[in-house]
């Protein structure tokens, strides 16, 4: 099966995905960023996440030269701070906006970030356009469980929008079908659905 380009980007603004700012800095001190929403645990033993970057990017170039980054996992007030580190304004104009300290590594960790990971660059595997990388977690630092990430979909920022009132009317309804497979039951209650 083939697809098309505009078609295969079209499928991908549907998916719904956590904003990230994706950080490194140089040797010399520079620092370099850039929004991303293809970021995911890998393992917890070791600790690993994975980003996946453009490869034509200066912030992917500093990332394998700096072998370490940072993700910042933002809230849903920060999506101008995910604007700015989208649009293609010189790197160091990127952090004019929000507290920028740093943990373990030195990479640049955004203070209001809902969860901030610093590593140290474990691995690299391009592919096309893109440059997966992958990294050892160093250090974490995490904002209270209440605070609600910044999503992305459907080309357009948002929130997660909380749906109980809907699970607890069908709750009578699926436990009927659900006894009859166990295998379906343990994926609706892992998802939260029961």
């Amino acid at each position: 099966m083939s697809i098309d380009r505009e078609s295969f980007r079209a499928s991908m603004r549907r998916l719904a995905a956590a904003v990230c700012v994706v950080t490194t800095v140089s040797e010399e001190g520079g620092r370099f960023g850039l929004t991303a929403t293809a970021v995911s645990a890998v393992c917890a033993e070791p600790p690993t996440l994975l980003a996946c970057i453009n490869s034509g990017t200066g912030t992917y170039a500093a990332i394998r030269a700096a072998g370490r980054f940072a993700v910042n996992v933002l809230p849903a007030e920060s999506s101008d701070i995910a604007a700015r580190f989208a649009s293609p304004i010189a790197p160091e104009q990127r952090f004019t906006e929000g507290r920028w300290v740093s943990l373990a590594t030195g990479c640049p960790v955004l203070e209001s970030a809902l969860a901030a990971f610093e590593c140290t660059l474990a691995g690299v595997t391009e592919i096309g356009t893109h440059g997966i990388v992958l990294g050892g977690i160093e250090a974490v630092r995490l904002r209270p469980p209440h605070v609600k990430p910044l999503l992305y979909a459907h080309a357009t920022y948002g929130a997660f929008a909380a749906l109980e009132p809907a699970r607890g009317a069908y709750r009578g309804q699926a436990t009927a079908w659900l006894a009859s497979d166990r295998r379906l039951a343990d994926d609706a209650m892992h998802w939260g659905l029961l």
